[in-house]
């Protein structure tokens, strides 16, 4: 009985993903490198795609065009509005700490600042946003990672054919048998990972640029930094919406009171609406639209075992392996 369960193909299969997940796992400390390669990779080659199908011109040529235009717009944007974006991120750094120090007129919002400043949240607050600003400024590691990805993947798409036609070889080789599970394994996370996120990444560009425009119209100061605040947090399912809410609150007290807090939660309810039911429906499958519960138990889970990466794609892993396990939704939808 033994002999036929190491046999079967059900044990070999659970023995290559436990050994795949644990060699990922050991290779967390290049977890930017690889994850940052997949994406851009997964979402440029949809591109190339979609550009191949309208314009008549060699692959090679669109994928060269496709990568020079994104970087040169990609530089221009950092080179211009990154220092903006810094100096705006510490005002409201700023800001949010005055609001913490100051009196107010409401006994119940003086209560909860209190209470608040007694776990002393402002500290973990400046400390935060300290970390994101010294994450996303240290050229030599996060910098050299982007580039490395960058041309990984576009090495990759250059040679996509070829690639494809080698790695077909394994098929044949005296590891076929292993090789026939990696690739089963590689379709469904392509298949699932890939488009949760890039289904993550639309929804949280969509959500950025209605949440801003709504901030825009109330008069919110610092429109760069909170839009980009937006945008990341965007990336985490459900709790990134509760996230933001709290700058948010606290901006709109200082700036109008009680009447803007009103406004903002209107807005962003109408915002979150649109999302949940227009925006995930015709993005993501059926299969996505997890419980809150199971949600959040992810997104605690992997932000323990990957920090911030972990909240980003906790659910879109979860999914995939949802998917590797056939947990379908056969209701119609």
């Amino acid at each position: 009985m033994i002999n036929k369960l190491i046999q079967s193909s059900g044990f070999k299969r659970i023995s290559i993903f436990v050994l795949l997940a644990l060699v990922l796992y050991g290779l967390k400390d290049m977890i930017n490198l690889i994850l940052f390669t997949f994406i851009f990779t997964f979402l440029m080659d949809r591109l190339v795609i979609f550009l191949n199908r309208k314009i008549p011109l060699n692959r090679k040529i669109l994928v060269v065009a496709s990568y020079t235009t994104i970087v040169g717009l990609l530089s221009y944007g950092l080179v211009k509005y990154l220092p903006m974006i810094v100096g705006e991120i510490t005002a409201l750094i700023k800001q949010i700490t005055a609001f913490y120090t100051q009196k107010h007129d409401n006994i119940i919002l003086n209560y909860l600042v209190s209470r608040l400043e007694e776990i002393q949240i402002s500290n973990y607050l400046e400390r935060g946003f300290t970390f994101l600003i010294a994450y996303f400024t240290d050229i030599s590691t996060f910098g050299l990672q982007i580039l490395i990805a960058l041309l990984m993947s576009l090495f990759y798409l250059l040679e996509k054919p070829r690639l494809i036609e080698f790695t077909k070889k394994f098929k044949t080789s005296k590891i076929a048998s292993i090789y026939a599970e990696i690739e089963f394994f590689s379709l469904k996370f392509v298949g699932t990972f890939g488009k949760v996120i890039e289904a993550q990444l639309i929804i949280a560009v969509v959500n950025c640029i209605l949440t801003t425009i709504a901030l825009w119209i109330f008069g919110f100061p610092q429109l760069g930094g909170l839009s980009i605040m937006i945008l990341f947090l965007g990336l985490i399912p459900v709790a990134g919406v509760i996230i933001s809410l709290i700058p948010l609150v606290i901006i709109g007290y200082s700036i109008g009171g009680i009447m803007t807090v009103l406004y903002v939660f209107i807005a962003i309810m109408i915002i979150h609406a649109i999302e949940a039911y227009i925006l995930n429906p015709n993005l993501m499958s059926s299969k996505t639209n997890l419980p809150v519960f199971y949600t959040f138990l992810v997104l605690i889970f992997s932000e323990h075992f990957f920090g911030v990466w972990g909240l980003i794609i906790g659910i879109p892993v979860f999914v995939f392996i949802l998917d590797v396990l056939e947990v379908t939704d056969h209701k119609k939808v």
